[in-house]
């Protein structure tokens, strides 16, 4: 019987790959595009088994529906889980007065596990918010599924240990959170805000979904960020690994509150027009046991690798083995559950280039693009990030954001997978914060190149977008400063009232503080990061409560305090932050084609670069102003400055007339590069944008 067309099994199309474009934009990819290509074939056919056994890469990640506990309309729990090495799982928990051995899973097909748990009265065996936990050949087991996983209270931890316990997380239809607001537009320009929910109050305290929600999302949006990025949000049972040693994937952290609690902070975020990215860590996972995703069946491997190639020598972590197919359904899942579940407008991926190569990235990189197509390049990682890009835009079209911290500079990280890419949106201009600790710890201000400097924030590679930034949490550590406490020192606690003048240092401090956020801002990327608080120049360090500082949360917490109060300096800065990502949404640079740098001289120590129609000019030099210095201009007419790290309102001297406009040169034959030139005052250790406001030239 022939079908008609309306009943035909349709196939599904794979991806093709067309890698001219790739090979047009750099030829020097020529000799290894028979490896570029092999990565993609692995891609498609792991694809097209996708297809063939689970109904395609989206049907595929939908794992968090079936493993773990899982309601069915009729009240009854129907428990699965992967556990291929164990030789026995029960189920023990409050339902069952903690008997170990009523409630044994049966073994089914291909590694699994199950187990049914029929209703009573129409009602879960299990009540909400109950303790339950998985027996793995006995010994006691979080499920990597769990969705709500909370550690014994302190006055508990005698008799229950301090491990991690799974509560079954099945709020009432009436009482669960349910999204009221649409996801925001994809901005055109990322200007993220780097948070960590826990450190996010004043006080010295874990702080709550629901504070960060009434008190942090309102100050992000004063401040003229369009995204936020919340790290340490996937559970982690050390609060001093910064969310970086995860124990149960699929679970918000507890410490903040409840998952519900998170997605009313997304939502409250996407009503306030924010887009939120989860910083999610795929790259590796905790070492733990009882709580973590470690040992879970009994055996070594489970979701890792075994032996040497499975644990990280330097986080002393596990690592993923991606050819596993139940490890691919795990991650992919867990991307899949939160963007659906929570909210998420797409990631930060932590570790890319730990995942990349099998050195781990720790033997570092030369640029020779046989270290990036070579044997030590992980394929198989390279091919999940591949399927972790391909679902979030099948997800997600035209909103999902992908970034990755890499740091290796791994040609085609961020460009289409059907071109031989990755597929990332973004890379992290990483290099950018490393030169400036370094110029702050070790080069005198006379030294400074700007040739080096303007070379490490404009080196990227051609049509592949970068997010840059001045610095993020890591720099701001234990063991390292932030650039406002490099600069300053310990003036921050005692030189920065502004009811009295301002010494040198902080003097210093304060222009340069905003001088290199500008030219970041400005030069380094298609997007701009900034780690919470230090916009406004957050003191000293972050340090998680350990035995080694007395458990103190003194220095886990941010001090909006500070930049609050009228008679301190940092609100200056403050102001300054805002007043840059506003004018930055007017129009648009980060959006816009890289700057073009006219300037870059040494003896003046100026920088002069043009952006979506704007001037950006710097004058590093310690002492010396330059009045009357000719810049190249491609468009002529009349310009006024719109920003100046020196204006008064912004923590500085005033030292420009902020009305007063410039005009370029009607009978220049060109300039540095540039068809027309004008003259403009550079006060020494200041920064400034002019815009274009009329078509006079003089």
């Amino acid at each position: 019987m022939l079908l008609s067309s309306k009943t035909m099994p349709v196939t599904p199309t794979l991806p093709s790959l067309d890698v001219a474009p790739l090979l047009e934009r750099d030829p020097y990819l020529g000799p290894h595009q028979g490896e570029i290509k092999r990565r993609f074939k692995n891609f498609q056919d792991l694809l097209s088994e996708m297809e063939a056994k689970e109904g395609g890469l989206e049907n595929f990640a939908l794992g968090h529906k079936t493993f773990g506990p899982q309601v069915d309309p009729d009240g009854s729990i129907r428990w699965v889980e992967w556990a291929p090495a164990a030789t026995s799982l029960h189920l023990t928990g409050e339902f069952n007065s903690w008997d170990r051995s009523s409630h044994p899973f049966r073994q089914v097909e291909y590694g699994r596990w199950e187990l049914v748990l029929p209703s009573m009265e129409g009602k879960t065996a299990i009540k909400h918010g109950e303790k339950v936990k998985v027996l793995v050949n006995g010994d006691d087991r979080v499920s990597p599924w769990a969705s709500y996983v909370i550690q014994p209270a302190k006055d508990r931890q005698h008799e229950e240990g301090v491990a991690y316990c799974q509560h079954f997380w099945n709020p009432p239809a009436q009482d669960a959170y349910v999204m009221r607001h649409p996801r925001p537009a994809r901005p055109a320009s990322l200007r993220v805000y780097e948070c960590h929910v826990g450190i996010s109050s004043w006080e010295g305290k874990v702080n709550t979904y629901k504070d960060f929600t009434a008190t942090v999302l309102p100050r992000i949006v004063k401040l003229g960020y369009n995204t936020v990025q919340l790290m340490a949000v996937m559970e982690h049972a050390y609060y001093g690994s910064f969310g970086y040693q995860v124990t149960s994937f699929f679970a918000p952290s507890s410490r903040y509150g409840t998952p519900d609690d998170l997605k009313a902070l997304v939502d409250t975020a996407h009503s306030l027009g924010l887009t939120v990215l989860l910083d999610v860590v795929h790259s590796h996972a905790s070492k733990n046991v009882v709580d973590g995703l470690n040992m879970w069946d009994g055996s070594e491997a489970g979701y890792f690798h075994a032996g040497e190639r499975g644990t990280h020598p330097l986080w002393d972590s596990r690592l993923f083995n991606y050819t596993l197919w139940e490890t691919l359904r795990f991650l992919l899942s867990n991307l899949r559950l939160w963007i659906e579940d929570f909210g998420f407008d797409g990631f930060r991926f932590d570790g890319v280039t730990s995942m990349l190569y099998h050195s781990r990235g720790l033997s570092g990189f030369s640029g020779n693009y046989t270290e990036y197509f070579g044997l030590n390049t992980d394929t198989e990682a390279v091919v999940y990030l591949m399927l972790a890009n391909e679902l979030v835009k099948k997800l997600l079209p035209d909103q999902g954001i992908t970034v990755a911290e890499d740091v290796s500079g791994m040609p085609a990280l961020c460009r289409p997978v059907t071109e031989g890419g990755t597929g990332f949106d973004y890379r992290l201009s990483m290099a950018v914060p490393d030169m400036w600790i370094k110029y702050l710890k070790e080069v005198e201000d006379d030294d400074w190149s700007m040739g080096h400097i303007v070379h490490t924030l404009a080196n990227r590679r051609w049509g592949e977008k970068c997010i840059g930034y001045a610095e993020s949490h890591d720099q701001c550590l234990v063991g390292d400063k932030t650039i406002a406490f490099w600069l300053m020192d310990k003036e921050m606690y005692t030189g920065m009232s502004s009811l009295y003048p301002m010494n040198p240092v902080v003097s210093r401090g304060m222009s340069l503080h905003k001088m290199i956020r500008l030219l970041v801002h400005g030069l380094s990327g298609e997007g701009y990061l900034n780690f919470m608080g230090n916009e406004f120049g957050h003191p000293e360090w972050l340090d998680f409560p350990r035995v080694g500082n007395g458990e103190s949360y003194h220095y886990a917490r941010r001090q909006w305090n500070l930049a609050d109060d009228q008679n301190l300096l940092y609100r200056y800065l403050n102001q300054f932050d805002s007043a840059m990502n506003h004018l930055e949404s007017a129009h648009g640079w980060l959006a816009s084609e890289p700057g073009y740098v006219s300037t870059k001289h040494e003896d003046d120590k100026v920088i002069v670069f043009e952006r979506a129609g704007l001037v950006f000019c710097f004058n590093f030099h310690p002492s010396r102003s330059l009045p009357d210095y000719r810049i190249g201009v491609e468009v002529g007419g009349e310009y006024q400055i719109v920003l100046d790290t020196d204006w008064a309102e912004l923590g500085g001297h005033g030292s420009r007339d902020r009305q007063a406009t410039s005009h370029t040169d009607s009978s220049s034959k060109g300039y540095n590069g540039r068809r027309t030139e004008m003259m403009v005052y550079l006060p020494a250790r200041t920064g400034a944008v002019w815009r274009r406001v009329g078509d006079t030239s003089m």
